[in-house]
């Protein structure tokens, strides 16, 4: 007699279930050793660091008193010591770690290491994505505001939409930064000082003082967003050029600013950048003749002029020293083919 239909389903569907609970069985056996295994490694990578700190230490004591031949093996460990300090860099890009004090407060003590370069990447793409579509999204709704909607409430969702953005920017960058992306210097405080700003922007109060500034502030907002833009599309274009010849990491980003590996193709944006470095110094210089004015009983109007003082100087400065490095490099090179 032949079973019946149900039962030679059931009976599939069992032995499905059987293998299911295999399969997850061996795959929990693997997952204990990947985290026995990352142990071992986060524990021997800050073994080798503490190793070579020490090693430093006293290489740059027997530097004084060594002679030439010695000196010389002395730089060659140096450097050495260097590049192995790039690699526990890499590495850790793939090993869970202690989150930040930033992302601590604001996701709290949350693995957000990702594991595999798949997973990197397409974190990294949607990062990419994000920064354009709401680059886009910012220079529409601020040339709404400024001709069309001359309203309290829609210049308020606009700086709200700021507000957000920044602060979204200020967490996906902390979590690419875990993740191995080398996001430095004046550029990781660079979207922190703009959130502040678009923070206090939101909290000043209809006025005189307000209605003063308003279309100079929506103006910069629709140039900055079409600078950005411009970054956006030549950034990315240089990038993946330079990835494909190996020289920059899979994980770099667009910024901003300008960067030394900018230099090839994108000088033409120099100017666009330097001129809304000084249109921040104007907005400044503005805002501090506003906060002399004898109608100005607003807090929101100094601290907006500080804020875009520290924006001019934080970007001005590190653009001319990134330009400054890239022309004596460019000498060094001319002399020595000379």
């Amino acid at each position: 007699m032949s079973k019946p239909k149900f039962q030679a389903e059931w009976e599939e569907i069992d032995e499905e279930y059987q293998q299911l609970q295999e399969t997850h069985k061996i795959y929990r056996q693997k997952l204990e050793e990947l985290t026995n295994l990352q142990a071992t490694c986060s524990s021997a990578i800050s073994k080798q660091r503490k190793c070579l700190k020490d090693l430093r230490h006293s290489l740059t004591k027997c530097a004084k008193t060594c002679d030439e031949n010695d000196l010389k093996l002395i730089m060659d460990i140096k450097t050495q010591i260097k590049d192995k300090e790039n690699v526990f860099f890499d590495m850790e890009a793939y090993l869970p770690k202690k989150n930040g004090l930033y992302l601590n407060l604001v996701l709290g003590n949350v693995n957000v290491t990702l594991l595999s370069n798949q997973a990197k990447f397409a974190y990294k793409d949607e990062y990419e994505k994000f920064k354009l579509y709401m680059t886009i999204i910012l220079m529409f709704g601020a040339i709404t505001c400024l001709f069309f909607l001359n309203c309290r409430v829609t210049d308020e969702i606009f700086n709200f939409l700021l507000v957000w953005y920044y602060c979204t920017l200020t967490i996906r960058e902390s979590i690419l930064m875990s993740n191995g992306s080398r996001i430095k210097g004046w550029w990781v405080s660079h979207h922190y000082v703009s959130t502040f700003l678009s923070g206090v922007m939101l909290t000043w109060p209809e006025g005189p003082m307000y209605q003063m500034f308003r279309s100079q502030f929506l103006a910069f907002s629709i140039y900055q967003s079409f600078v950005q833009f411009l970054q956006y599309y030549y950034q990315s274009g240089c990038l993946y050029r330079l990835r494909a010849l190996g020289e920059r990491n899979q994980l770099d980003l667009t910024v901003e600013g300008f960067q030394s590996w900018m230099w090839r193709g994108l000088t033409f944006l120099l100017p666009f950048l330097f001129f809304g470095h000084f249109w921040q110094l104007y907005n400044s210089v503005t805002l501090f003749r506003l906060a002399g004015h004898d109608d100005c009983k607003e807090w929101q109007v100094f601290m907006l002029a500080l804020t875009f003082l520290v924006l001019f100087l934080g970007n001005f400065l590190t653009t001319v020293k990134v330009v400054h490095q890239k022309i004596q490099k460019n000498q060094e090179k001319v002399k020595k083919n000379d």
